[in-house]
């Protein structure tokens, strides 16, 4: 995101100050509560999910990820904005316990701050410390942006998918085999270190 000029006053011959850009220091990371505030917080991820993705999701899609797996539904806030969320799930596939990203949005504004890699890392780190064998997802073909993130995290292209969206777009399918590379989790923070920011 660039700087931000602060427009000057008519007669202001003081020179225009700048707002410093936001840095991924800058953002907190959360895990979703349930309890008293469950409803607002839910507005929050449906809100920057309908607004940021092509696909239409309705809200009992976000209740199935979030009330059974709060834990792996992470909000990044500017503030008190919410500027990215990663939505998943982690249950028995087969004869492999499969976490799966149902959803990454970050706010355009955001994405150079590789906000989605550090969304997808912490829910990968919650995964893993649960168990998980490995990890699925879809990404749309044309997504090269997509495909670039979820490959520099390790993720291989496991198979293609024929007009999986609605928009007639085919999808890959990837997948990360866990346990996650040592270079990967340095980079990570564990869930207790997360819940306390």
């Amino acid at each position: 995101m660039s700087s931000v000029r602060e427009a000057a006053m008519p007669g202001d011959t003081s020179p225009a100050s700048t707002v410093p850009s936001p840095t991924l220091a800058d953002i907190k990371f959360s895990q979703f509560v349930p309890g008293i505030h469950e409803e607002s917080q839910m507005d929050e991820l449906s809100a920057i999910v309908d607004a940021e993705l092509s696909e239409p999701y309705s809200v009992f899609t976000y209740r199935y990820f979030i009330k059974n797996w709060p834990e792996l539904c992470i909000c990044a806030k500017l503030g008190d904005k919410v500027v990215g969320v990663v939505i998943c799930k982690l249950d028995q596939h087969r004869e492999s316990f499969r976490g799966y990203v149902g959803m990454l949005v970050v706010v355009k504004d955001f994405r150079k701050l590789k906000l989605g890699s550090a969304l997808v890392q912490r829910a990968l780190a919650v995964m893993q410390s649960s168990g998980a064998d490995e990890c699925v997802l879809e990404v749309e073909s044309t997504n090269t942006g997509g495909l670039r993130l979820y490959e520099n995290l390790g993720f291989i292209r496991d198979k293609r998918l024929e007009r999986y969206y609605l928009s007639g777009n085919d999808a890959y399918r990837m997948k990360l085999l866990f346990p996650l590379p040592a270079e990967m989790k340095e980079g990570m923070i564990n869930e207790s270190e997360m819940r306390e920011q």
